[in-house]
């Protein structure tokens, strides 16, 4: 076909069957009412994640309007040091935790369906259970603001501050315990997005034609998998600390308090980056349209995003020049936060040379997106200035870093969230937000910023430090305040009125969206509760622009499955880099596991947090159960082996329904699991071997190893229990007899517990005392994190045997075999390493 003309008979002219539409209608209708709880559709689940995202941001707000009261003037008595503490730690654990990073993913689950093309993403009841799991829990943690137990050890939680000894209460472990799930939910998330993006695209969408949207939440996902485990096991390492007296950052008894800081900014730096990134994405998106021309440098932005994700893992010692860190490590850090400036600035020039070359309309969104570059430049600029180390050492922990990182976080992400609400806004009912009113909201928000967080660097360098609730007069500081505490409620009130017109447009009836603002991408496409109408078929990077009667053919059923093939929801596989059309995955429909795994996750850590731990446990138990529910009807025959799919030129395509092996989805999302899991297992690792480096003497005195011979015969039995259910995968699952293939798993699951019971006893036999010293503690953390997969496996096992007496395992429906033996390779490798570093490690430094 010729681009950009009509055709005589055009794809979307040929008939369809009659009843096609009813019945695509009938199968992704979304519940209405109290059913909404059941929803798994990606784009209902999308809105609902956006709004509570929302709402933690208004939250977090008034808590920095609290803050900023009470330091308008010297010595204010208006809260005292206790509350501020609390105010001032929930207010960042809040704007990091419950907004930043849920609000990026929750508007990729929105818009990637669409903007991919792609009926949904490829486990929306993963999307359903991480939202509801993430609102549940975050509402709760909120709520202990109210009742004296919010957490007052600031957002980062440094030890020993928040050790039993300065913090006896439970308002840490609300922040250990409630943090540490909601990262687990953004984890959950980000496997969702990223096997949504590989395997979901339309037909002809190549990694090159990809919106650069996509690039950027791909690129976050991946980001997510390897930054994310550090920091639940350092709470975790934490939580153990607190809750058992195992002195990993007590200095005393072998501990480290810098120990935290590593796990922590190993996250923590990238973190502000899986940030900006979607927020760069959104901008790379939006600037072409609002220029009416394509991304300049388009390829050399797609390798600025991958470039800025590989430097920032190299930069969490960034936060620690004034911990004791080496010259050479700090020199080292230094240059790679300063090399990071390079892709950020090929981004930023990409986005002034789009708007240099194309024809600028000044709406409410090019507002926004022209304060955030202004915004965001003069943010990164501060923070070069703080790379450089003996800058960083004057005005480390004073008023200037907290100016620096809200013109990187404010500027760089929050103006781009308003701009992307401007802009996508009209595909939720319709409407956009008011013009007019847009420009007044623009102007508040950008001049209340300035007015608030520029006086910060003043302040800061005239030595105001950081996390006190007051100060004294005459210091110079009295007027740098007021202006500053002014600033946050003029940002407050464009923030107020943007509420009133989003309320106001979204109470309007609905109609058709259309596309407003001329865009190229797919999102804009007509859509419904199926999305598309059918499946497009790609062929450029900006496929409105270049086929203009795309959208005409896309809603006329014109192109692929525009019907359900299966008469169930279904979603075209496509490859990982060509977008070939591979088969056809059946979709989950609307239901209450994902809710209820989700409550009963919450209950269970926010219960235990309070020491109700009968009750907690029951919800620990609903959600295993729930889950387990949700995981037997997952796995099911495909109702057909292959299905007639129409294509874009009207001929019928035979795919096969559902895969088998690393074709089928589910096999790559356990893998990228198991990435995250080594990842936590990699953190307790350094754990062990940083306190065992720390030592003159290893083991140390009072502690030693277990008799070589167990550790041998614990590593045998692993091997033979990896090797049993190996066996038990390859058998065949055509016949009705399946016995072996039982009596295997029964092996290997005998195999697997004898081993750990071996290493325990091994470790009794020792005397480890994980109270008496940091290294024992170490020691048995490993035991703790690998016993907590033998008990997963002690559910695996059984599950997998009840699927076989049940018929369950059959050549069409073998992914809990598939990817239940990767568990337990997993296990089995895990369990070896640990020996290795448990038994090898110590006798090698001796």
């Amino acid at each position: 076909m010729n681009r950009g003309s009509e055709e005589a008979i055009l794809p979307s002219d040929l008939p369809r069957p009659e009843g096609e539409l009813e019945r695509l209608e009938k199968v992704w209708r979304t519940p209405t009412g109290w059913r909404i709880f059941t929803a798994v559709n990606n784009t209902t689940v999308g809105l609902l994640y956006i709004g509570t995202a929302l709402l933690f941001f208004l939250l977090a707000g008034v808590l920095g309007l609290l803050m900023r009261v009470q330091l308008a003037v010297p010595e204010n008595t208006l809260l005292s040091a206790a509350t501020y503490n609390q105010v001032f730690t929930m207010h960042g654990s809040v704007m990091m935790f419950l907004f930043a990073i849920p609000i990026v993913e929750a508007l990729a689950v929105y818009l990637l369906p669409g903007m991919l093309g792609a009926r949904d993403l490829p486990f929306p009841r993963l999307s359903a259970y991480a939202f509801w799991a993430y609102a549940i829990g975050g509402l709760g943690f909120f709520c202990t603001l109210f009742v004296g137990l919010a957490p007052d050890g600031g957002w980062f939680m440094y030890p020993p501050l928040t050790g039993k000894q300065y913090s006896p209460g439970l308002n840490a472990d609300f922040w250990l315990l409630g943090i540490g799930f909601i990262e687990i939910s953004a984890i959950a998330g980000a496997i969702e997005l990223i096997v949504g993006i590989l395997f979901t695209r339309a037909p002809g969408m190549t990694l090159a034609r990809m919106p650069v949207y996509a690039w950027s939440m791909l690129v976050v996902g991946v980001m997510i998998v390897f930054a994310f485990p550090a920091v639940i096991a350092g709470t975790a390492l934490l939580e153990l600390e607190r809750a058992f007296d195992w002195p990993f950052f007590i200095a005393e008894r072998g501990g480290d308090p810098i120990l935290w800081q590593h796990l922590f900014w190993f996250f923590g730096h990238p973190e502000v980056y899986i940030i900006f990134l979607p927020a760069a994405g959104m901008v790379s998106t939006m600037i072409p349209t609002i220029a009416g021309t394509p991304l300049v440098g388009r390829r050399a932005v797609i390798v600025a995003l991958v470039g800025v994700a590989f430097f920032s893992f190299g930069l969490w010692a960034h936060h620690m020049f004034t911990a004791g860190l080496g010259v050479l490590e700090s020199g080292i850090v230094s240059a790679a936060s300063m090399a990071v400036a390079v892709p950020t600035a090929v981004q930023v020039f990409a986005w002034i040379g789009t708007l240099w070359r194309g024809n600028v309309r000044v709406t409410a969104p090019a507002l926004f997106l022209l304060g955030f570059m202004f915004i965001f430049v003069l943010g990164g600029l501060t923070g070069v200035m703080v790379a450089v180390v003996p800058f960083d050492w004057q005005v480390h922990d004073t008023y200037f870093i907290v100016a620096h990182f809200h013109y990187v976080l404010i500027g760089g992400m929050v103006f781009p969230v308003f701009a992307g609400i401007y802009y996508w806004l009209p595909l939720v009912r319709g409407h956009a937000l008011n013009e007019r009113l847009g420009r007044w909201i623009f102007g508040l928000m950008f001049g209340g910023f300035h007015l608030a967080f520029f006086p910060m660097h003043i302040s800061g360098l005239l030595g105001m430090p950081r996390r006190v609730y007051t100060y004294p007069s005459g210091l110079g500081l009295d007027g740098l305040n007021l202006v500053s505490t002014v600033g946050s409620f003029v940002l407050a009130a464009g923030v107020v009125l943007f509420l009133v017109d989003l309320v106001r447009t979204l109470m309007k009836p609905e109609r058709e969206p259309g596309n407003p603002w001329g865009a190229a991408t797919l999102e804009w496409l007509p859509a419904d509760c199926y999305a598309v109408r059918s499946i497009p078929q790609v062929d450029s990077e900006n496929p409105l622009w270049d086929r203009p009667t795309l959208a005409r053919e896309v809603e006329a059923g014109g192109h692929w499955l525009p019907g359900t093939a299966t008469g169930l929801r279904e979603a075209i596989v496509t490859s990982p880099v060509k977008a070939r059309p591979l088969y056809l995955l059946v979709l989950p429909t609307d239901g209450w596991a994902p809710f209820l795994a989700a409550a009963g996750t919450a209950g269970f850590f926010l219960l235990m947090t309070m020491k109700l731990t009968v009750v907690a446990w029951a919800c620990g138990i609903g959600a295993i159960a729930a889950v387990m529910i949700w995981l037997w009807r997952q796995d099911q025959p495909p109702p057909q082996d292959r299905a007639r799919v129409a294509d874009n030129m009207g001929a019928d395509n035979l795919l096969p329904v559902g895969a088998a092996g690393t074709a089928r989805v589910s096999w790559w999302a356990t893998v990228i699991m198991l990435v995250v899991d080594a990842g936590v297992f990699i953190a307790f690792l350094f754990t062990y071997v940083h306190i065992s480096m720390r030592l003159d003497i290893c083991p140390p005195p009072g502690a030693r190893l277990a008799a070589p011979l167990l550790p041998l015969l614990s590593c045998a039995l692993l091997l033979a229990s990896s090797g049993a259910v190996e066996l038990a995968r390859r058998r065949s699952l055509a016949g009705p007899h399946q016995a072996p293939l039982r009596w295997l798993l029964v092996l290997g699951a005998l195999c697997m517990f004898a081993a750990f019971g071996i290493e325990i006893a091994g470790q009794v036999g020792a005397r480890l005392d994980p109270v008496a010293h940091a290294w024992g503690a170490s020691v048995a953390g490993l035991l703790a994190y690998q016993g907590l997969h033998v008990a997963l496996l002690a559910l695996v096992a059984p599950f997998m045997l009840a699927r076989s007496l049940a018929r369950r395992l059959t050549p069409g429906s073998r992914a809990t075999l598939d990817n239940g033996a990767l568990i337990w390779h997993y296990t089995v490798g895990q369990g070896l390493v640990m020996a290795a570093a448990l038994h090898l490690l110590p006798r090698m430094m001796g």
